[in-house]
């Protein structure tokens, strides 16, 4: 009976520790390549001087982001988005909009709160039509949970807001509770004309198909 050879799996490339963080293809214009992947950012590494900035978690198309860095010149915004194909599209768009405030960063959303954003450097926090993971074996998924709010809250600047709008009425409710039970937030009132806040592409096409949408706004005492 011939002789088993046994079977050893590849071999993974050794990573040493400066790889660790860098990237490893071409930066695309417009894009937020953080120096370091695995410490927090300083705050000067986020934005220039004392320009308040914004953070939009899970970017898409970037229809939201493109019009309020257009609405509001003298802030800084960095859209959060996972899918390489978008980063590159919203950075195409904002380059031709001239839109020099906007940068987009490829990355998960929940890494990028709890592990680089840096203390009290963040003036608002959008969560806008995430993913409602809406069956219950899928709830430990969902992004709204204390963990992350406690991550939101310390990269808030003092009386900086974190606004969560969803279609899903379940996941509002959990998000409701959710802070409720966090207990270190105000909550706010937010209605559809309470300032400018335009429409994301979800929103616009839920909308459109008779869905409503529920809004929970949260600010970090002073």
């Amino acid at each position: 009976m011939p002789f088993a050879r046994r079977q050893f799996p590849a071999r993974t490339p050794r990573v040493t520790p400066p790889q660790l963080h860098v990237l490893t293809r071409p930066p695309i214009p417009g894009e937020f390549v953080p120096p370091h992947y695995f410490r927090k950012l300083q705050r000067a590494e986020l934005c220039n001087g004392d320009r308040p900035i914004e953070i939009d978690l899970g970017t898409g198309d970037g229809g939201f982001l493109m019009d309020m860095a257009q609405h509001f010149p003298e802030r800084d915004f960095i859209g959060v988005e996972r899918l390489l194909g978008r980063v590159r599209k919203v950075c195409r768009k904002s380059r031709r909009r001239g839109l020099d405030n906007l940068r987009v960063l490829r990355l998960d959303s929940k890494y990028v709160v709890e592990w680089l954003l840096p203390e009290a450097s963040v003036s608002r926090i959008h969560l806008l039509c995430p993913d409602p993971w809406p069956k219950a074996r899928h709830h430990r998924r969902r992004l709204v949970q204390v963990p992350f709010l406690e991550a939101v809250r310390k990269a808030l600047i003092p009386g900086g807001e974190f606004l969560f709008m969803t279609d899903h009425e379940e996941y509002f409710e959990w998000g409701v509770e959710t802070v409720a039970e966090f207990g270190k937030f105000e909550r706010l009132e937010w209605t559809e004309d309470s300032f400018f806040y335009p429409k994301t592409d979800f929103q616009i096409q839920w909308e459109g198909e008779g869905k409503s949408m529920f809004r929970l706004r949260c600010r970090k005492a002073g």
